[in-house]
């Protein structure tokens, strides 16, 4: 019997999970779930006669080398900056590895090595990154196969919170890692506009955003989501004019999320005087840090630099919502203001047990063909059933799972280090979402 190692049992990873205990019976795994917290991955494991649970520290070299040794497969859920640490033993043990992080740079300079061996490191296999790679190349290939030359590639994708359980001013409830929340578009952003190169700088990603309409949904912002260069020649779209990912949220979201960046709360400065005395409360954390960055405590002022006049009160109710202007202590714990914010938005913008959580993606592509300008728009929209079943973990896992299959079924032949962009890989995960509710709906105009 196969042996299936999954390292990491948090929010992203109970679909992941139940797929693979109920194929293994037919597939011939079993599942190893690892987590630093036992009781965790039991509860997902449940009595599964498939599969168990036990106790992990991905930093013990032992611990790890023995726990990797015994596996056929592993696919890591641990933090991004902890998949090289994995993937270093994976090659050196000769083990197949998935991931559903980007690429990591250390693991790029494994390539040759990873090849040499004939083995599978497949990363960006979930959602965005994931899903978003494989539905693009699916149109891209068509286009590309009938004579079409894209001009302009725009890819939109956001985790929300469905409408029936939006109850708070954020439009927003987490579904995945908060820290990832609190530390989105720090590297900044860098895509291809009108055959221009832009670069923008993290304090502007989340300024003057522009929306897109969603049926159903009305206007979403977007903002672009790190370096999309990297991407155009593996889409093989090299002639684009336009090519740019970006991440959806709602207007108000990115309006006060820029405030929160221009006022420095998502600071990681653990030498920062901000919070140097921990018994503070947020109220005045956002004044110290007001007057360190800016010169003055006057949060009247600050938004007036930084919002639209009638956007201020609104996003005045969505600090008060997080608690920003409360007399609430922040918590001891706390080494750096987005330690701080991190503490805020996991107690406030938390997904309740019966909440739903939506995914969104959608991709915007103009070709030319025959002399004529096409227009083609691709849309999906994924709801949650839970708290713990939802559409972040149903869609991150889901192609991680599938792909687990396909490679222990010796249906997937790609080997070396990828992304999901091959149609070895894309055509099967694809189709088999779809069958699982995870399907696009497509619509052209010329």
């Amino acid at each position: 019997m196969k042996q299936i190692l999954l390292l990491g049992a948090g929010k992203s990873s109970s679909v992941l999970i139940d797929y693979l205990l109920a194929q293994a019976e037919t597939g011939g795994w079993h599942l190893t779930v690892a987590d630093t917290n036992l009781q965790t991955a039991m509860d997902k494991v449940k009595n599964s006669p498939f599969g168990k649970a036990i106790a992990f520290d991905v930093t013990d070299d032992a611990v790890r080398e023995k726990t990797i040794s015994n596996a056929d497969l592993v696919i890591s859920m641990l933090p991004a900056t902890l998949h090289a640490l994995v993937a270093k033993d994976c090659l050196r043990l000769t083990k197949h590895l998935l991931t559903a992080s980007y690429t990591d740079p250390e693991i790029k300079r494994m390539a040759a090595e990873i090849n040499e061996k004939g083995l599978l490191f497949l990363c960006e296999m979930g959602l965005d990154p994931g899903i978003d790679h494989m539905s693009a190349m699916k149109l891209i290939d068509a286009i590309h196969e009938k004579g079409g030359k894209v001009k302009s590639f725009k890819s939109h994708c956001g985790g929300l919170v469905a409408p029936e359980s939006d109850d708070n001013p954020w439009h927003y409830k987490i579904s995945w890692n908060p820290r990832n929340v609190v530390l989105a578009g720090k590297a900044g952003a860098r895509f291809r506009l009108n055959a221009d190169v832009v670069n923008i700088p993290y304090e502007s990603v989340f300024a003057n955003n522009e929306t897109v309409a969603v049926e159903g949904l009305g206007s979403l912002a977007f903002y672009a989501n790190r370096d999309s260069l990297d991407y155009i020649p593996l889409y093989g779209l090299e002639d684009a004019e336009t090519f740019v990912r970006t991440t959806l949220r709602y207007p108000i979201y990115c309006k006060a999320w820029n405030c929160l960046v221009h006022a420095r709360l998502t600071d990681e400065d653990r030498s920062s005087p901000v919070i140097a005395n921990k018994h503070i409360r947020y109220n005045e954390w956002l004044k110290k840090s007001l007057e360190q960055y800016h010169g003055h405590d006057d949060l009247d002022r600050f938004l007036s630099e930084h919002v639209d006049g009638k956007d201020k009160e609104e996003v005045i109710a969505l600090f008060e919502f997080l608690g920003l202007l409360s007399n609430e202590p922040i918590p001891l714990t706390a080494t750096c203001s987005a330690d701080v914010l991190q503490y805020a938005i996991e107690n406030r913008l938390v997904l309740h047990p019966q909440d739903r959580d939506m995914i969104v993606m959608l991709h915007e592509i103009d070709y030319e063909i025959d002399n004529n300008l096409h227009s083609i728009s691709s849309t999906l929209v994924v709801k949650g059933e839970n708290s713990i079943h939802t559409a972040m973990a149903k869609t991150v896992g889901l192609p991680l799972g599938i792909a687990a299959k396909l490679l222990l079924s010796g249906k997937i032949l790609t080997r070396g280090l990828a992304i999901p962009t091959i149609a070895d890989i894309y055509e099967p995960v694809l189709a088999e979402l779809a069958d699982n509710g995870v399907r696009f709906e497509e619509k052209e105009s010329v």
